[in-house]
């Protein structure tokens, strides 16, 4: 009866839905339920919404409390301390009965908003007993008053409660792992399953407008979101208010699914004109400003852009007349500030009344597989191609990040990385935005004395970067400027050892080194606080699927290939312009051939051993260029290096290694070379020294304008 009432109460105050209900029937009779502990809430709901008597399984403290007891006459309950091998091998014989209990892996409630530590002890437990696990996401508990995020998130009374019952799935790692670390694997394998559960049941299949219109309702209209350098800060009201109000001028330049070109910095502007378009069917397409003219050319050529959007002081400080000009002879260019002198009053009004109502007007208005957005590769490897992301693809890189960090509202994230640069735009940008955390646009990062201290203004708590930039910040700053800082992610090139150092000693900090492609949206892989391991890009997020192709050549690891749900739409090559090729590979539609060579360890950490044509083929062998390159920076930290190939008519290619060292010496590196075992064949035939290696926006070597200038000096 009480069960029965207490039902009735919960359903409608918290209109608690039920998700897959089909999945616990199949779960079968011995069954343990692992569900993520958002709140004091969650027990009782499970035990009224469940269909049968389960059995909870409660740390033996917490079932002291006194507040607790009551509930214990009501409920089939199992008292146990997950750290105690005696309580672990007493549960796992009452599941052995058949029985099914409901168990929280992570052993407390959380105090962050995301899953915390997950307990080998849970794992073994459903591995020792052969009990099905069954995976249930209680979502929506963490904003009552009931959770531990007081002061991390808005608490309201009685917020939607959703729980999502997923399919049942087994946990038994191979029959050859045994001891320690077989319990090590379980509890890895549980760990991994519970991410996947905050991953398939989040909500990224709808539009990026969508997304933002939902973090308004979960963080309020005045939540302050957005600042750049003109310290203006922008609530979500006022950021959505500008949203329709440009995003409606724009939408008068330009026809329905036309592809509009952004030439524009990290401002509050850049966010409202690239979302905007969205809201009004129009397609941005973020151009590389540091890519140079003939690349902006090509850009706009292969994605047909008829119309580019810039800003005159951008273009004045950024001494991008000539690119302009050359822009405006193939398309409209258009400046903000003429768009801004357009808005009226009766303008601003009819956006701020639409901003308001924008829940129920826009709500299904755009399909979440439709376009989101064109980016441009680097041009690291020859003339830019178009990459073509859906809101799903953009969504889904968020959902799989936030399934595995704990971002919440609270934090404040420096952005530095261009929009245009897909790490810039889906973590450096969206992922803050549409999470409630504070954003600050800073509009180059470049500034390695300035951007420290902007950090230390700000408090900052998260900063994304690359390697190059991160020893430029690190060098440069003093050792409290980042005080705030939390979590440092390092991506789109390697992170090499004397980075990673500097930041440890003088900041007491880790870098996070992540993985990933402008086709994937862009993140594929990372370490987290709980999963680290120095000299890896970590492990791969939830709902990527993975396969190594064999290389000739290659005896340590394959040719990577991946797909899931934030692989893109396709690209769209120089010289096909508007053709859109979805992505394939050897293993079928969907799948995107990386071109990177990896290994990947029986935890599942990637190691990157170099691009496939970051291979040269020396006497019949595959020598990794990367390789070359990681010898060097052992020898001579602190120094850029690269490494090319050229052509050798004795050994097929030769390795040339490019250098900032002033005093490199081949010598020096082939002791170091039969010091460390490493073979004749890694070695480089010449060595040359720069003033500077070229580089790209992102910080990466621009390898064609290297291997050029290498060709030219070979043979001048």
């Amino acid at each position: 009866m009480i069960k029965i009432m207490l039902r009735w109460i919960l359903a409608r105050l918290f209109r608690v839905k039920v998700v897959g209900l089909e999945n616990y029937q199949k779960a079968g009779a011995r069954v343990l339920i692992a569900a993520n502990h958002s709140s004091y809430l969650d027990p009782i709901l499970l035990w009224v919404f469940l269909p049968d008597e389960v059995t909870f399984a409660i740390n033996t403290h917490i079932a002291q409390h006194w507040w607790v007891r009551p509930a214990l006459r009501f409920a089939k309950v199992f008292t146990m301390d997950p750290t105690q091998p005696l309580s672990v091998k007493a549960l796992t014989h009452y599941l052995k009965e058949d029985r099914k209990a409901v168990i929280f892996p992570e052993g407390r409630i959380t105090v962050t908003g995301a899953l915390m530590k997950i307990y080998d002890g849970a794992g073994l437990i459903a591995e020792k007993s052969g009990a099905t696990v069954l995976p249930i996401r209680i979502d929506g508990t963490q904003y009552t008053i009931f959770s531990r995020l007081h002061g991390v998130v808005r608490l309201r009374w009685f917020p939607p409660i959703t729980l999502n019952i997923l399919p049942p799935r087994e946990v038994s790692p191979p029959s050859d792992i045994t001891g320690p670390e077989r319990r090590h694997q379980v509890g890895l394998m549980l760990s991994d399953l519970m991410s996947e559960m905050m991953f398939e049941t989040s909500n990224y299949r709808r539009t990026v407008f969508s997304a933002l219109l939902d973090a308004r309702r979960t963080h309020g209209g005045g939540h302050r979101v957005l600042e750049d350098v003109q310290r203006k800060p922008l609530s979500y009201d006022r950021l959505i208010a500008q949203v329709l109000a440009l995003g409606r001028k724009l939408a008068e330049k330009a026809e329905d699914g036309e592809a509009v070109g952004l030439l524009l910095p990290n401002l509050s502007g850049t966010v409202a004109a690239f979302l905007g378009l969205q809201v009004h069917g129009r397609l941005p397409a973020m151009l590389n400003f540091s890519a140079g003219t003939r690349n902006l050319l090509s850009s706009c050529a292969t994605a047909k852009i008829k119309t580019v959007v810039t800003a005159r002081r951008f273009v004045a400080t950024a001494k991008l007349e000539e690119s302009v000009e050359a822009l405006s002879e193939k398309a409209r260019v258009i400046y903000l500030e003429d768009l801004g002198r357009e808005l009226g009053a009766r303008d601003k009004l009819r956006a701020f009344l639409a901003a308001l109502t924008a829940d129920y007007w826009y709500r299904g208005r755009r399909n979440p597989d439709d376009p989101a957005v064109i980016l441009f590769t680097s041009g690291s490897e020859g003339e830019p191609k178009g990459v073509m992301l859906s809101h799903t693809n953009l969504l889904s890189n968020r959902e799989q990040l936030a399934a595995r960090f704990d971002f919440n509202a609270q934090d404040v994230i420096l952005n530095v990385l261009p929009v245009f640069h897909a790490f810039g735009l889906t973590a450096g940008t969206l992922l803050p935005l549409l999470s409630g955390m504070r954003l600050f646009l800073y509009p180059s990062p470049l500034h390695y004395r300035i951007i420290p201290e902007v950090a230390y203004d700000i408090n900052a708590t998260i900063l994304f970067g690359t390697n190059t930039f991160l020893h430029g910040y690190a060098k440069h700053a003093h050792p409290y400027d980042f005080y705030s800082v939390r979590y440092v992610f390092a991506g789109a090139e390697k992170l090499q050892a004397d980075t990673r150092k500097l930041w440890a000693e003088k900041f007491g900090l880790r870098v996070l080194e992540g993985y990933g492609a402008t086709e994937t949206s862009p993140v594929l892989s990372a370490n987290t606080p709980m999963y680290y391991r120095e000299g890896t890009v970590g492990r791969f997020f939830p709902g990527i699927q993975w396969r190594l192709e064999e290389v000739p050549g290659v005896t340590e690891g394959g040719r990577l290939h991946v797909t899931g749900p934030n692989v893109m739409l396709g690209y769209l090559r120089p010289g096909h312009s508007g053709e859109l090729e979805p992505p394939a590979s050897q293993y079928g539609l969907g799948w995107y051939d990386t071109g990177d060579i990896v290994r990947i360890d029986e935890e599942g950490f990637v190691s990157i051993l170099g691009r496939v044509k970051r291979f040269a083929k020396i006497g019949g062998e595959m020598v990794s260029l990367n390789a070359v390159e990681e010898l060097a920076a052992r020898i001579w930290p602190g120094q850029r290096h690269a490494a090319v190939a050229l052509s050798d008519p004795k050994k097929g290619e030769k390795i040339v290694l490019a250098t900032e060292y002033r005093n490199a010496d081949r010598a020096e590196l082939t002791t170091r070379a039969q010091q460390e075992g490493v073979g004749e064949l890694c070695l480089p035939k010449d060595i040359r020294v720069l003033k500077e290696l070229p580089l790209l926006a992102t910080g990466k070597v621009d390898y064609p304008a290297l291997t050029g200038f290498v060709r030219e000096g070979s043979e001048s």
